[in-house]
C-alpha cells in the first residue's frame, strides 16, 4: 500500500497574513527603481509597490 499524507487546510491567520492592514489603507511602499520615465506623461515619475499585496501607485514629480 501506498503511504497516505493528511493535508491541512491553512488557518485564517495564516489565510490571511498581512492583508489587514493594506485593507485598512496602509500599506508598506517600496520604490521601484526599474522604470522611472513615463513615456505617456513625458515627465520623470517614482513607482511605489506595496511590500505585503503588490499593490502599485505612481507618483509624478
Amino acid at each position: 500500500m501506498s503511504n497516505v499524507v493528511p493535508f491541512k487546510r491553512p488557518s485564517p491567520k495564516q489565510k490571511h497574513k498581512g492583508k489587514t492592514l493594506c485593507r485598512s489603507g496602509f500599506h508598506k511602499w517600496e520604490v521601484v527603481t526599474s522604470q522611472q520615465f513615463d513615456v505617456k506623461q513625458g515627465r520623470l515619475v517614482t513607482r511605489y509597490k506595496c511590500k505585503r499585496c503588490g499593490e502599485e501607485k505612481v507618483e509624478a514629480r
